[in-house]
């Protein structure tokens, strides 16, 4: 892919024309957070699984080598996008392993839960920017229930890389923090089943919850229930077994968000196909963000379809996005268009992922000459026209899809490395172009 991408600036070709009628209708990719809790649940449950609908990027791929890599019988069809995978019951076929996870956060929270309460040894590694990642909390707990975790010489405790000398669960209940992440929740939530008793999982820290309601609804359908009797306790009942099943995972919520930020943002009606408000994801709820902004939406047999406001205005708004943080950059990147001042809060555990993504708005919001102002648990962003500028990704997927939309209403926006989209949605660059010479030839 080439080192940077000019996004294509329709608003003044579509200025003046007459309201689109038709909407603009995409596909996208499967979901990255379903796939890969899918790849783990098949592995643990008992015989074959078929899974349909996988989304193949650099973060999935990690995934399913990582899984290949511990004995795991797989079988892969990129082209019709299914995975078989032989599951074992929870048993890990290889007792010692070398596992690379690559910049999947899913990948390396849900395998070392997985592995650090198996048996065996495992030599858990990661690209650079994983490994400045935050893992502490999960590998302290992980110690606490009786793994051995091994620092590489250099390396700093707390982060990859580090070998797992695992011998299963010593205790039959732990507490976990997640300011940092849910993802440390959802690993030893999938992995409780493997204890010998039941097991209590008591959580600190109330951001990403609705990730881990995403994980309780997949535990379900491959076969175990966790109870919940209250909001922050969990408790695996012993002698449940996840179940071998043929699934199908949905699109992927949040690729499909980037492009319903357009309707609002270029005053067209934006349908994605198989995405619905009953999805297990939560970035669906950015639907409703937009409909507070001044679009409407309807839950069609086709997908969900918005509707810009009626007059082309849309609002600024003051969004908690704790529930769909990962789109806090969409909602950013479209907010100097607003007519009022846009806050976004519940937002501080988004300097802690692939890159600073607070300070990674700010930086970029202001060298486009737009007012922001940036606080610990988020930041308020003022209405403005933004100029040209060469907006630097900061090897983060999510700032060179959302901030691609800036430029779609104003000109000179180029995007530095686009390549980094593999992490998600490798073709988003491609779909977005197909999608500006549909909205340019109406």
């Amino acid at each position: 892919m080439k080192d940077s991408y000019q996004v294509p600036y329709l608003y003044e070709t579509m200025t003046g024309r007459p309201s689109r009628q038709e909407p603009l209708t995409i596909a996208v990719p499967g979901s990255k957070s379903i796939t890969n809790r899918a790849l783990l649940l098949a592995t643990l449950a008992d015989g074959r699984s078929v899974l349909s609908g996988v989304l193949f990027s650099d973060d999935s791929r990690h995934f399913l080598k990582c899984v290949q890599d511990l004995g795991f019988e797989t079988r892969v069809d990129e082209a019709d996008r299914t995975v078989e995978v032989q599951g074992q019951g929870g048993r890990v076929p290889c007792a010692e392993a070398e596992q690379y996870v690559g910049s999947a956060g899913t990948a390396a929270r849900f395998l070392t839960a997985y592995l650090g309460l198996s048996r065996g040894v495992f030599h858990m590694d990661a690209s650079g920017q994983m490994r400045k990642r935050p893992m502490a909390p999960l590998l302290d707990s992980l110690k606490e229930l009786g793994c051995q975790i091994e620092y590489a010489p250099g390396g700093e405790a707390g982060h990859f890389p580090f070998t797992l000398r695992s011998s299963g669960f010593h205790q039959d209940h732990i507490t976990i923090n997640i300011d940092h992440s849910s993802q440390f929740l959802s690993a030893l939530l999938i992995a409780s089943c493997l204890c010998p008793q039941d097991f209590t999982t008591c959580v600190e820290g109330a951001h990403g919850m609705a990730y881990i309601e995403m994980t309780l609804r997949m535990m379900e359908q491959f076969g175990v229930r966790v109870d919940r009797p209250s909001p922050r306790v969990f408790v695996t009942r012993t002698g449940q077994q996840y179940q071998a099943r043929e699934y199908r995972i949905e699109p992927d919520a949040s690729a499909a968000c980037y492009f319903y930020a357009m309707c609002p943002l270029l005053n067209i009606p934006v349908a994605v196909k198989g995405v619905h408000f009953d999805s297990l994801q939560g970035d669906v709820a950015f639907l409703r963000l937009l409909e507070q902004m001044g679009c409407s939406a309807a839950d069609t047999e086709e997908g969900i379809l918005l509707s810009p406001p009626d007059d082309g205005i849309f609002h600024g708004i003051t969004a908690d996005m704790s529930a769909c943080s990962d789109q806090a950059i969409t909602l950013a990147a479209i907010a100097p268009y607003a007519d009022s001042p846009t806050k976004i809060t519940g937002i501080g555990h988004i300097r802690f992922q692939e890159s600073d993504r607070l300070a990674a708005i700010a930086a970029e919001l202001k060298k486009m000459g737009i007012r922001c102002d940036p606080a610990e648990n988020g930041i308020t962003i003022y209405p403005g026209r933004p100029s040209p500028a060469l907006i630097e990704t900061y090897d983060d997927h999510r700032m060179a899809m959302g901030f691609a939309l800036t430029g779609l209403r104003a000109p000179g926006i180029v995007i530095r490395d686009p390549g980094c989209c593999r992490k998600t949605f490798e073709d988003y660059f491609e779909v977005l172009d197909r999608a500006a010479e549909t909205l340019s030839a109406f």
